[in-house]
């Protein structure tokens, strides 16, 4: 069982960034690869950024490919999405999630716990 708790919440202008955090607790967190996902009000959840159990492999949506890094310390139990250049479209509840399963996964059902989600949201 991994509990993961998410925060980072804000309102920022159109250009500007910021940066979630996940920690996580209970089973070894290394074992686990993360992701992130977002939600926006009537649209279904959406995959944004993966990175393996080491760190070492990541992998973007198109959206957020060159604006968002995901990156994880392994030894603070924690994942970090920076969130640069971000756009009114950005605005969104995010949730990190976490998989027990080796491989890269884009989609809902590839992960096994998620965390409340945080709120994100960006002005024109």
């Amino acid at each position: 069982q991994v509990q993961l708790v998410e925060s980072g919440e804000g309102l920022v202008q159109a250009g500007g960034s910021l940066r979630l955090s996940c920690a996580a607790s209970g089973r070894t967190f290394s074992s686990y690869a993360m992701g992130w996902f977002r939600q926006a009000p009537g649209k279904e959840r959406e995959f944004v950024a993966f990175i393996s159990r080491s760190g070492g492999t990541t992998y973007y949506a198109d959206s957020v490919k060159g604006r968002f890094t995901i990156s994880r310390d392994n030894a603070e139990n924690t994942v970090y999405l920076q969130m640069n250049s971000l756009k009114p479209e950005d605005t969104a509840v995010y949730y990190c999630a976490a998989s027990p399963m080796r491989g890269v996964f884009t989609d809902t059902g590839g992960y096994d716990y998620w965390g409340q989600g945080t709120q994100v949201t960006v002005s024109s």
